[in-house]
């Protein structure tokens, strides 16, 4: 394949028809599994609080993301606000439940991924877009007939719905969910959702069918495939062992993992209870040590 994958689509007009399969879904939005029905084209908000634009937070540059997004010129990180799932301990707070940004057209939002290109980065990376994907279509579709040629990675908290993943087939280069907990209690604790774990995997696997194990280019550099982000929580709250064992037994042990000890007490809860510390170096340590004995050997260690 030569180029960003969402270019076929752009050139036979296809993407056109995902957009208004899309926008449709909007209004009885269903967009993700907690199907809240309510008619985003009008006004109505439900767990998002986003309506038919897209909010965004920020956009650049980011050199702290993993290094196969990385590289020299970073990579071109836009941050959009809300989201669907709502983490009670979100280490980006202030953009996921305080909404912090502004509404773009998709003009406005396809001239943000342009400059991001200009400026050098090596991709375009849309950070919580799964309730935003009719707006994310219809900005790439304008900036690919605009000249845009970089990999669109599809930065999520794994709480995606089927149908608006095979919405995007053929349009995502890079899927980088978060597998956030094995254990649906936790999810349900922490998050308000009855099912995180089941809808998850189903995501992940998913993800996977479409664009396979991360490749990278001579450099180095992420072209196409899954990278999986997995907080390490305090306590052995995030379940490490279960989701590194079902990623080497049921997606690939090729799979790349990006194991995160950055966690710190942040949000409306995590000041209360085991979430009310960071994490122990040991406790980091066990995590790396159960994904290694699942099977997993592409996963970064800090």
């Amino acid at each position: 394949m030569t180029g960003p994958a969402y270019l076929t689509l752009a050139r036979s007009g296809e993407i056109d028809d995902r957009i208004q399969r899309a926008q449709a879904r909007l209004a009885s939005c269903d967009l993700c599994p907690r199907l809240c029905r309510v008619n985003r084209t009008e006004g109505e908000f439900g767990f998002c609080a986003t309506g038919r634009h897209a909010i965004l937070a920020s956009a650049g540059p980011h050199f702290g993301e993993e290094a196969p997004l990385v590289g020299r010129g970073g990579s071109g990180t836009i941050f959009v606000a809300s989201c669907n799932l709502g983490c009670d301990f979100c280490q980006n707070d202030d953009i996921s439940h305080e909404k912090l940004g502004r509404e773009v057209t998709a003009d406005e939002w396809a001239r943000i991924m342009l400059s991001l290109q200009q400026r050098g980065c090596h991709n375009i990376n849309i950070v919580t877009p799964s309730h935003v994907v009719p707006a994310l279509l219809e900005s790439l579709a304008l900036a690919a007939g605009q000249g845009l040629r970089l990999p669109l990675v599809y930065n999520t908290g794994g709480y995606d719905s089927l149908e608006s993943l095979r919405l995007l087939e053929g349009v995502v280069d890079i899927y980088m969910p978060d597998f956030k907990f094995w254990d649906a209690e936790v999810g349900r604790r922490y998050t308000g959702t009855p099912d995180y774990p089941e809808r998850a995997a189903e995501a992940v696997r998913e993800m996977h069918r479409q664009v396979g194990d991360l490749t990278l280019d001579d450099s180095g550099i992420a072209l196409r495939g899954l990278l999986v982000r997995h907080l390490v929580l305090p306590d052995g709250l995030a379940g490490t062992a279960g989701v590194a064992r079902f990623l080497a037994e049921e997606i690939s042990p090729e799979t790349y993992l990006n194991i995160m000890d950055q966690y710190h007490p942040a949000g409306r809860r995590s000041r209360l209870g085991p979430l009310s510390r960071r994490i122990r170096r040991e406790e980091y340590n066990q995590a790396c040590q159960e994904a290694r004995e699942a099977g997993l050997w592409r996963f970064d260690e800090r």
